[in-house]
């Protein structure tokens, strides 16, 4: 398991950029969320998105999922359309992708009359009233979420993720990359802040996305100050992966319910839904896709603080993470400017992010002066990379969004809320022309 780890390790000529983002699909007759099956539906785009050259994965009969050039359009608990893109040497071309996958996605959806929303959480839609999506792992942690959390069933349902996906050199660049992108993860939350309503109201927080993380389990969620310790490698991340309970062991197509129960137990042939059965590399895998911290390892790291945003901010994600992990010298920046934060003064930025955003306060300033200085530091890693689009520009035109934000010391979810209390005048039905891509 710590070999498994270690074989992400590749050279500097062979790092490369996976992102993906989540939007919420919606009839545009009458806002209501997209249902699997039937004419304005999921079904119904994953169908029509066929003709792009998408080949269709099945489940026990269902189209869940679609694959074409490394990339996957896959379904989330409650529909929201994932796009997970291909492993790309530089932004230009991830944001390349994104393009080309909303051009289609569009397409489609006009003609079934659909539209997806840029926001991190369902603006009005009672979490009953959310559709549930056809795959088997989903029932199993819908059923173990009330027993962990209060706020599981939210996170499945109602909420949506940009990520990004970044490689590693070695065990000690894993280990400073961990520790810089765990403690600067708030300051991208707060960047990125975009859920300010539930239910059609405002729910007091600029990611409510990043709330409902802190109540949905304990044991698979937070900051990770273990990251910190010396001696930090791959070894302890599979000691703490052990201990994180199982969901399910996938068999021949089916998923078995393995809920709460222990991987060491399977490891050891003890795990009592297969008596006898040992763990396989494939269990592990499956099991480390279950573990949700803020960064999560695998053979690679994935930043998994922010929101889902506007167009620009699904590139300026991994453009923002990019320059502040690939550049040796913009690392080294990164880790100076974190290395003497305590593990309670990130779980506090942690804790306080989700409600005050940009306006966090840290050390006699706010967040908004750290992303700037997060941003600077990013920007100089973007330069050095030097990788140019056919104008000539290189991936530092993806920042600007940020440091809009930064100058204006205001994220989406600010905006919206200034819009929702004014021109709006309270009537959410306005994100759904507002929000839209």
């Amino acid at each position: 398991m710590i070999e498994h780890l270690a074989e992400g390790s590749k050279p500097k000529s062979e790092w490369r950029v996976g992102t993906e983002h989540e939007k919420i699909g919606f009839s545009t007759k009458d806002n209501l969320p997209l249902p699997y099956d039937g004419a304005c539906s999921i079904k119904a785009m994953l169908e029509g998105l066929q003709r792009f050259d998408w080949e269709p994965v099945f489940e026990s009969g269902h189209i869940i999922a679609l694959k074409r050039e490394g990339a996957s359009v896959s379904l989330e608990p409650g529909g929201q359309f994932e796009l997970s893109g291909a492993p790309l040497e530089h932004i230009h071309q991830t944001c390349a992708e994104v393009n080309r996958h909303m051009r289609e996605v569009r397409e489609v959806a006009n003609e079934i009359g659909a539209a997806f929303l840029s926001l991190g959480f369902r603006p009005d839609t009672k979490l009953e009233d959310v559709p549930v999506m056809p795959k088997g792992r989903y029932k199993i942690m819908r059923d173990y979420m009330q027993k962990v959390g209060t706020m599981g069933r939210e996170m499945m349902f109602r909420t949506c993720t940009v990520q990004a996906n970044l490689d590693f050199g070695s065990e000690a660049d894993m280990v400073k990359k961990f520790r810089v992108s765990l403690a600067l993860q708030p300051i991208a939350t707060a960047l990125f802040a975009n859920s300010p309503f539930t239910e059609g109201k405002l729910n007091g927080y600029k990611s409510f996305r990043s709330r409902i993380w802190m109540d949905t389990d304990a044991d698979r969620t937070g900051m990770l100050p273990f990251v910190f310790e010396e001696g930090f490698g791959f070894e302890q991340y599979v000691d703490y992966a052990l201990d994180v309970p199982m969901y399910f062991v996938a068999r021949d197509g089916e998923y078995l319910n393995a809920a709460g129960k222990s991987f060491r137990h399977f490891l050891d042939g003890k795990l009592d839904i297969l008596p006898g059965e040992v763990a396989t590399m494939q269990d592990f895998e499956d099991h480390l896709s279950t573990i949700f911290p803020e960064v999560r390892l695998k053979q690679f790291l994935e930043m998994r603080g922010c929101d889902t945003g506007h167009w620009d901010e699904l590139c300026a994600m991994p453009a923002f993470w990019t320059g502040l992990l690939y550049d040796d010298t913009a690392l080294d920046a990164a880790w100076d400017m974190v290395k003497d934060w305590t593990a309670e003064e990130r779980q506090t930025l942690r804790d306080m992010v989700p409600t005050h955003g940009l306006q966090t306060e840290f050390r006699g300033g706010t967040i908004n002066d750290l992303a700037k200085q997060a941003l600077d530091i990013s920007r100089a890693g973007l330069n050095a990379r030097g990788k140019l689009n056919a104008h000539g520009e290189n991936e530092t035109v993806f920042l600007q969004d940020l440091d809009a934000k930064v100058a204006a010391k205001q994220s989406s979810a600010d905006r919206l809320i200034t819009k929702f209390n004014r021109e709006w005048a309270g009537d959410i039905s306005r994100a759904y022309k507002e929000c839209i891509y």
